[in-house]
Formats: C-alpha cells, structure tokens, sequence
C-alpha cells in the first residue's frame, strides 16, 4: 500500500525551520523528532532564510 503524502502547516514548517537555525540539534535529530526527511528540513530552512513561503 502506498504511503500519503504529507501536508504541512506554514506554522509546522517554521517551527521545524527555526529549531535547525538555532543549531541544539542536528538536522538528522529534528528530522527523527518531527518525523520528517531532513532534505524538507534545509528546504524549509532556505526558504525561511529567503523570506519565501509556499
């Protein structure tokens, strides 16, 4: 069975975003926290640096 494809909140992705800058944890840690892969988590991050949203 396929798996479905995750949505994320702008709220969730800048939670997520905001932990990796401050650097407490790895990106593979937060991405083991918050079940996601850490290739979303530098997305997220460079988009948080970039002032761009979704």
């Amino acid at each position: 069975m396929a798996k479905k494809r995750q949505r994320h909140s702008a709220e969730f992705k800048a939670k997520v975003a905001l932990a990796a800058l401050r650097g407490d944890k790895t990106v593979n840690e937060l991405a083991g926290q918050f079940g996601v892969h850490p290739t979303m988590i530098h997305a997220w991050k460079k988009q948080l640096l970039d002032g761009t949203s979704e």
